[in-house]
């Protein structure tokens, strides 16, 4: 089991510039209006967009952070905190609610000793809860990074947790 860790900041030692450019001048050009795409590259990279990469794609590309931090905290798809290496997504929609996907989240809470929006001290692990995935026949539904698991019990999490390294 592992302990329970607030998500961390990135420091500006930590941020490989060099990708960055490479993401916002040779896949995007500088160009501003391909904000979001810009965004949603930086956080494949990272998995979380950094403070500091952000203040640096402001200056890049002419915006001000102000409102690149907007665009970022408008959009859910968005995490300005460091996140595991596995974003663990426990649907809670009112299909899988009703076939127990409250004790699914409870049992994957147990496991890793972390709450909602936490991430495990190693790193490997974010827990959240989303409204629905979509999946509403094959509830309850747990997605771990695009992988869906549907009609789990609260028995097969551990089982489930130990395919993802």
């Amino acid at each position: 089991m592992s302990e329970a860790m607030e998500p961390g900041k990135a420091r500006t030692d930590e941020i490989d510039f060099r990708e960055l450019d490479r993401i916002i001048e040779d896949d995007f050009n500088n160009d501003k209006e391909n904000l979001i795409m810009i965004l949603q590259a930086i956080q494949r990279h990272f998995n979380y967009l950094p403070r500091p990469a952000l203040e640096y794609l402001a200056v890049k590309i002419g915006i001000p952070a102000s409102q690149i931090y907007g665009v970022a905290t408008f959009y859910s798809t968005f995490s300005l905190q460091a996140r595991g290496r596995h974003i663990i997504s426990v649907c809670t929609g009112t299909a899988c609610h009703v076939r127990g996907g409250e004790r699914v989240h409870e049992r994957v809470e147990e496991l890793l000793s972390i709450s909602d929006n936490q991430t495990t001290a190693d790193k490997r692990f974010t827990l959240e809860s989303v409204r629905c995935i979509g999946c509403c026949s094959l509830g309850p539904v747990v997605k771990i990074n695009e992988d869906t698991h549907g009609r789990i019990s609260s028995d097969e999490i551990q089982k489930i947790l130990d395919q993802y390294v």
